[in-house]
Protein backbone atom coordinates (compact mmCIF):
# COMPACT_ATOMS: atom_id res chain seq x y z
CA UNK A 1 0.00 0.00 0.00
CA UNK A 2 1.48 3.42 -0.97
CA UNK A 3 1.79 6.28 1.51
CA UNK A 4 -1.26 8.19 0.20
CA UNK A 5 -3.53 5.16 0.41
CA UNK A 6 -2.21 4.38 3.89
CA UNK A 7 -2.99 7.90 5.12
CA UNK A 8 -6.50 7.65 3.64
CA UNK A 9 -7.12 4.32 5.35
CA UNK A 10 -5.96 5.67 8.72
CA UNK A 11 -8.18 8.77 8.34
CA UNK A 12 -11.23 6.66 7.49
CA UNK A 13 -10.50 4.41 10.47
CA UNK A 14 -10.18 7.41 12.85
CA UNK A 15 -13.41 8.96 11.55
CA UNK A 16 -15.25 5.66 12.04
CA UNK A 17 -13.94 5.36 15.60
CA UNK A 18 -14.86 8.97 16.31
CA UNK A 19 -18.35 8.46 14.88
CA UNK A 20 -18.78 5.32 16.99
CA UNK A 21 -17.76 7.14 20.16
CA UNK A 22 -20.09 10.02 19.36
CA UNK A 23 -23.00 7.66 18.72
CA UNK A 24 -22.38 5.94 22.02
CA UNK A 25 -22.61 9.21 23.95
CA UNK A 26 -26.32 9.68 24.55
CA UNK A 27 -25.74 12.46 27.05
CA UNK A 28 -25.40 12.80 30.80
CA UNK A 29 -27.42 11.02 33.48
CA UNK A 30 -27.06 12.36 37.02
CA UNK A 31 -27.20 9.75 39.78
CA UNK A 32 -27.78 11.26 43.23
CA UNK A 33 -28.12 9.17 46.41
CA UNK A 34 -27.49 9.43 50.15
CA UNK A 35 -23.99 8.74 51.48
CA UNK A 36 -22.03 5.89 49.95
CA UNK A 37 -20.79 5.06 53.44
CA UNK A 38 -24.01 3.06 53.57
CA UNK A 39 -23.46 0.06 51.25
CA UNK A 40 -27.10 0.10 50.12
CA UNK A 41 -26.78 3.57 48.64
CA UNK A 42 -23.42 2.73 47.08
CA UNK A 43 -24.99 -0.32 45.45
CA UNK A 44 -27.75 1.90 44.06
CA UNK A 45 -25.22 4.29 42.54
CA UNK A 46 -23.07 1.48 41.16
CA UNK A 47 -26.06 -0.34 39.67
CA UNK A 48 -27.40 2.80 38.01
CA UNK A 49 -23.96 3.78 36.67
CA UNK A 50 -23.36 0.31 35.23
CA UNK A 51 -26.65 0.34 33.35
CA UNK A 52 -26.25 3.95 32.18
CA UNK A 53 -22.81 3.26 30.72
CA UNK A 54 -24.07 0.09 29.04
CA UNK A 55 -26.79 2.17 27.35
CA UNK A 56 -24.29 4.75 26.12
CA UNK A 57 -24.65 7.53 28.69
CA UNK A 58 -22.02 9.37 30.66
CA UNK A 59 -22.71 9.70 34.39
CA UNK A 60 -22.44 12.25 37.16
CA UNK A 61 -22.47 10.39 40.49
CA UNK A 62 -22.95 12.39 43.68
CA UNK A 63 -24.15 12.03 47.28
CA UNK A 64 -26.39 14.47 49.14
CA UNK A 65 -25.68 12.88 52.56
CA UNK A 66 -29.36 13.38 53.50
CA UNK A 67 -28.76 17.13 53.45
CA UNK A 68 -31.65 18.85 51.64
CA UNK A 69 -29.61 21.93 50.74
CA UNK A 70 -26.82 19.82 49.29
CA UNK A 71 -29.38 17.78 47.34
CA UNK A 72 -30.88 20.97 45.89
CA UNK A 73 -27.45 22.19 44.80
CA UNK A 74 -26.77 18.86 43.10
CA UNK A 75 -30.09 19.00 41.26
CA UNK A 76 -29.25 22.57 40.17
CA UNK A 77 -25.88 21.31 38.93
CA UNK A 78 -27.54 18.52 36.94
CA UNK A 79 -29.88 21.06 35.32
CA UNK A 80 -27.01 23.45 34.56
CA UNK A 81 -25.03 20.64 32.95
CA UNK A 82 -28.05 19.80 30.80
CA UNK A 83 -28.42 16.29 32.15
CA UNK A 84 -30.76 14.13 30.10
CA UNK A 85 -32.25 12.64 33.29
CA UNK A 86 -31.79 12.45 37.05
CA UNK A 87 -31.87 9.21 39.04
CA UNK A 88 -32.53 10.17 42.66
CA UNK A 89 -32.81 8.57 46.09
CA UNK A 90 -34.09 11.70 47.78
CA UNK A 91 -33.33 13.56 50.99
CA UNK A 92 -36.91 14.26 52.09
CA UNK A 93 -40.43 13.40 50.96
CA UNK A 94 -41.64 17.02 51.24
CA UNK A 95 -38.41 18.98 50.77
CA UNK A 96 -37.65 17.31 47.42
CA UNK A 97 -40.91 18.33 45.71
CA UNK A 98 -39.83 21.91 44.87
CA UNK A 99 -36.43 21.00 43.38
CA UNK A 100 -38.01 18.28 41.22
CA UNK A 101 -40.63 20.72 39.97
CA UNK A 102 -37.76 22.98 38.93
CA UNK A 103 -36.05 20.09 37.13
CA UNK A 104 -39.27 19.22 35.31
CA UNK A 105 -39.74 22.84 34.25
CA UNK A 106 -36.19 22.79 32.86
CA UNK A 107 -36.99 19.68 30.81
CA UNK A 108 -34.97 17.26 32.96
CA UNK A 109 -37.05 14.15 33.81
CA UNK A 110 -36.52 12.52 37.20
CA UNK A 111 -36.71 8.89 38.22
CA UNK A 112 -36.91 8.20 41.95
CA UNK A 113 -35.66 5.05 43.65
CA UNK A 114 -36.01 3.71 47.19
CA UNK A 115 -37.80 6.74 48.66
CA UNK A 116 -41.03 8.35 47.50
CA UNK A 117 -41.98 12.02 47.57
CA UNK A 118 -45.32 13.30 48.82
CA UNK A 119 -46.62 14.33 45.42
CA UNK A 120 -47.30 12.63 42.09
CA UNK A 121 -47.05 14.00 38.57
CA UNK A 122 -43.59 15.50 38.99
CA UNK A 123 -41.26 12.51 38.69
CA UNK A 124 -41.70 10.19 35.72
CA UNK A 125 -41.25 7.18 38.00
CA UNK A 126 -41.08 6.40 41.70
CA UNK A 127 -39.66 2.88 42.01
CA UNK A 128 -39.60 1.75 45.63
CA UNK A 129 -39.49 -1.39 47.70
CA UNK A 130 -42.73 -2.58 49.26
CA UNK A 131 -41.48 -1.53 52.68
CA UNK A 132 -44.69 -2.48 54.48
CA UNK A 133 -44.71 -5.99 53.02
CA UNK A 134 -40.99 -6.38 53.77
CA UNK A 135 -41.39 -5.18 57.34
CA UNK A 136 -44.13 -7.71 57.94
CA UNK A 137 -41.83 -10.48 56.70
CA UNK A 138 -39.11 -9.29 59.09
CA UNK A 139 -41.50 -9.00 62.02
CA UNK A 140 -42.90 -12.50 61.48
CA UNK A 141 -39.39 -13.94 61.50
CA UNK A 142 -38.46 -11.85 64.55
CA UNK A 143 -41.47 -13.10 66.54
CA UNK A 144 -40.69 -16.69 65.58
CA UNK A 145 -37.03 -16.33 66.60
CA UNK A 146 -38.11 -14.95 70.00
CA UNK A 147 -40.65 -17.70 70.55
CA UNK A 148 -43.39 -15.02 70.50
CA UNK A 149 -42.39 -13.65 73.90
CA UNK A 150 -39.96 -11.36 75.71
CA UNK A 151 -38.87 -7.72 75.92
CA UNK A 152 -37.51 -6.13 72.77
CA UNK A 153 -36.21 -2.84 71.37
CA UNK A 154 -36.96 -1.08 68.09
CA UNK A 155 -34.45 1.19 66.33
CA UNK A 156 -36.08 3.70 64.00
CA UNK A 157 -34.68 5.39 60.91
CA UNK A 158 -34.60 9.11 60.07
CA UNK A 159 -37.94 10.74 60.89
CA UNK A 160 -38.04 12.74 57.63
CA UNK A 161 -37.82 9.51 55.62
CA UNK A 162 -41.20 7.98 54.81
CA UNK A 163 -39.63 4.52 54.78
CA UNK A 164 -38.86 4.77 58.50
CA UNK A 165 -42.50 5.16 59.49
CA UNK A 166 -43.78 2.62 56.94
CA UNK A 167 -41.37 -0.06 58.16
CA UNK A 168 -42.20 0.63 61.79
CA UNK A 169 -45.92 0.35 61.04
CA UNK A 170 -45.33 -2.95 59.25
CA UNK A 171 -43.40 -4.28 62.24
CA UNK A 172 -46.06 -3.31 64.75
CA UNK A 173 -49.00 -4.57 62.72
CA UNK A 174 -47.47 -8.00 63.31
CA UNK A 175 -45.70 -7.75 66.67
CA UNK A 176 -48.50 -5.99 68.53
CA UNK A 177 -50.68 -9.07 68.08
CA UNK A 178 -48.41 -11.07 70.42
CA UNK A 179 -49.43 -10.31 74.00
CA UNK A 180 -46.21 -11.76 75.44
CA UNK A 181 -43.97 -9.59 73.26
CA UNK A 182 -43.29 -6.21 74.86
CA UNK A 183 -41.44 -3.27 73.32
CA UNK A 184 -39.54 -1.64 76.19
CA UNK A 185 -37.67 0.99 74.15
CA UNK A 186 -38.07 2.66 70.75
CA UNK A 187 -35.43 5.14 69.65
CA UNK A 188 -34.33 6.87 66.47
CA UNK A 189 -30.77 6.20 65.32
CA UNK A 190 -31.13 8.02 61.96
CA UNK A 191 -30.03 5.04 59.86
CA UNK A 192 -26.57 5.40 61.45
CA UNK A 193 -24.37 2.57 62.74
CA UNK A 194 -22.56 4.88 65.17
CA UNK A 195 -25.80 6.29 66.58
CA UNK A 196 -27.29 2.81 66.89
CA UNK A 197 -24.25 1.67 68.89
CA UNK A 198 -24.63 4.62 71.28
CA UNK A 199 -28.40 4.19 71.62
CA UNK A 200 -28.02 0.47 72.26
CA UNK A 201 -25.38 1.02 74.94
CA UNK A 202 -27.74 3.39 76.80
CA UNK A 203 -30.77 1.11 76.40
CA UNK A 204 -28.89 -1.84 77.84
CA UNK A 205 -28.21 0.15 81.00
CA UNK A 206 -31.97 0.51 81.58
CA UNK A 207 -33.17 -2.74 80.03
CA UNK A 208 -30.49 -5.42 80.45
CA UNK A 209 -33.06 -8.20 80.07
CA UNK A 210 -34.03 -7.61 76.43
CA UNK A 211 -34.11 -10.65 74.15
CA UNK A 212 -34.36 -8.95 70.76
CA UNK A 213 -33.75 -5.84 68.64
CA UNK A 214 -35.67 -5.09 65.45
CA UNK A 215 -34.08 -2.43 63.30
CA UNK A 216 -35.29 -0.16 60.53
CA UNK A 217 -32.19 -0.90 58.48
CA UNK A 218 -29.08 -3.09 58.42
CA UNK A 219 -26.66 -0.29 59.27
CA UNK A 220 -28.39 0.30 62.61
CA UNK A 221 -28.65 -3.47 63.13
CA UNK A 222 -24.86 -3.69 62.83
CA UNK A 223 -24.43 -0.89 65.37
CA UNK A 224 -26.79 -2.67 67.77
CA UNK A 225 -24.94 -5.95 67.26
CA UNK A 226 -21.60 -4.30 68.08
CA UNK A 227 -23.02 -2.83 71.30
CA UNK A 228 -24.54 -6.17 72.29
CA UNK A 229 -21.25 -7.98 71.72
CA UNK A 230 -19.38 -5.36 73.74
CA UNK A 231 -21.82 -5.98 76.60
CA UNK A 232 -21.47 -9.76 76.31
CA UNK A 233 -25.07 -10.14 75.10
CA UNK A 234 -24.43 -12.81 72.48
CA UNK A 235 -27.90 -14.36 72.79
CA UNK A 236 -29.92 -11.22 71.99
CA UNK A 237 -31.48 -11.65 68.54
CA UNK A 238 -31.29 -8.86 65.95
CA UNK A 239 -33.29 -8.54 62.72
CA UNK A 240 -32.48 -5.86 60.15
CA UNK A 241 -33.77 -4.51 56.85
CA UNK A 242 -31.95 -3.92 53.52
CA UNK A 243 -30.09 -7.14 52.73
CA UNK A 244 -26.48 -5.99 53.00
CA UNK A 245 -23.48 -8.28 52.61
CA UNK A 246 -22.44 -7.35 56.16
CA UNK A 247 -25.64 -8.70 57.68
CA UNK A 248 -25.37 -11.72 55.40
CA UNK A 249 -21.98 -12.46 56.94
CA UNK A 250 -23.39 -12.10 60.47
CA UNK A 251 -26.21 -14.51 59.65
CA UNK A 252 -23.81 -17.07 58.20
CA UNK A 253 -21.55 -16.80 61.27
CA UNK A 254 -24.56 -17.37 63.54
CA UNK A 255 -23.91 -14.03 65.23
CA UNK A 256 -26.58 -11.79 66.83
CA UNK A 257 -28.12 -10.84 63.49
CA UNK A 258 -30.31 -13.77 62.46
CA UNK A 259 -32.27 -12.29 59.56
CA UNK A 260 -32.76 -9.27 57.35
CA UNK A 261 -35.18 -8.18 54.64
CA UNK A 262 -33.79 -7.71 51.15
CA UNK A 263 -34.98 -4.69 49.25
CA UNK A 264 -33.68 -4.97 45.69
CA UNK A 265 -31.71 -1.71 45.49
CA UNK A 266 -29.47 -2.80 42.63
CA UNK A 267 -32.42 -3.86 40.45
CA UNK A 268 -34.39 -0.71 41.30
CA UNK A 269 -31.52 1.52 40.21
CA UNK A 270 -31.04 -0.36 36.96
CA UNK A 271 -34.78 -0.29 36.24
CA UNK A 272 -34.79 3.48 36.77
CA UNK A 273 -32.04 3.95 34.18
CA UNK A 274 -33.78 1.61 31.72
CA UNK A 275 -37.00 3.59 32.15
CA UNK A 276 -35.13 6.88 31.72
CA UNK A 277 -33.64 5.57 28.48
CA UNK A 278 -37.09 4.51 27.26
CA UNK A 279 -38.58 7.91 28.15
CA UNK A 280 -35.81 9.81 26.36
CA UNK A 281 -36.18 7.71 23.23
CA UNK A 282 -39.98 7.50 23.12
CA UNK A 283 -41.17 10.67 24.82
CA UNK A 284 -43.42 8.79 27.24
CA UNK A 285 -43.19 6.75 30.44
CA UNK A 286 -42.63 3.02 30.16
CA UNK A 287 -44.57 2.21 33.36
CA UNK A 288 -47.00 3.88 35.74
CA UNK A 289 -45.36 6.39 38.06
CA UNK A 290 -45.72 4.49 41.36
CA UNK A 291 -44.01 1.10 41.19
CA UNK A 292 -43.68 -1.28 44.15
CA UNK A 293 -41.14 -4.11 44.29
CA UNK A 294 -41.68 -6.88 46.84
CA UNK A 295 -38.98 -7.63 49.40
CA UNK A 296 -37.58 -11.02 50.41
CA UNK A 297 -36.67 -12.48 53.79
CA UNK A 298 -33.00 -13.40 54.16
CA UNK A 299 -32.05 -15.91 56.85
CA UNK A 300 -29.81 -18.94 57.30
CA UNK A 301 -31.57 -20.76 54.45
CA UNK A 302 -30.61 -18.36 51.64
CA UNK A 303 -28.04 -15.87 52.98
CA UNK A 304 -25.24 -17.59 51.07
CA UNK A 305 -26.93 -16.53 47.81
CA UNK A 306 -27.00 -12.82 48.68
CA UNK A 307 -24.54 -10.41 47.09
CA UNK A 308 -24.70 -6.62 46.53
CA UNK A 309 -28.40 -6.38 47.50
CA UNK A 310 -29.27 -9.01 44.95
CA UNK A 311 -30.22 -12.66 45.44
CA UNK A 312 -28.23 -14.78 43.01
Amino acid sequence: MNRTLLKSAVLVSMMAASSSLFAADNGLIAIITPSHDNPFFKAEADGAAEKAKALGYTTLIASHDDDVNKQNQLIETAIARKAKAIILDNAGADATVGPLEKAKAAGVPTFLIDREINKTGIAVAQIVSNNYQGAQLGAQKFAKLLGNKGNYVELLGRQSDTNASVRSQGYHDVLDDYKDLKMVAQQTANWSQTEAFTRMEAILQTHPDIVGVISGNDTMALGAEAALKAAGKTNVIVVGFDGSDYTRDSILKNSNIKATVLQPGWKQAQMAVEQADYFLKNGKAQQTEKQLMDCMLIDETNANKLSMFNLK
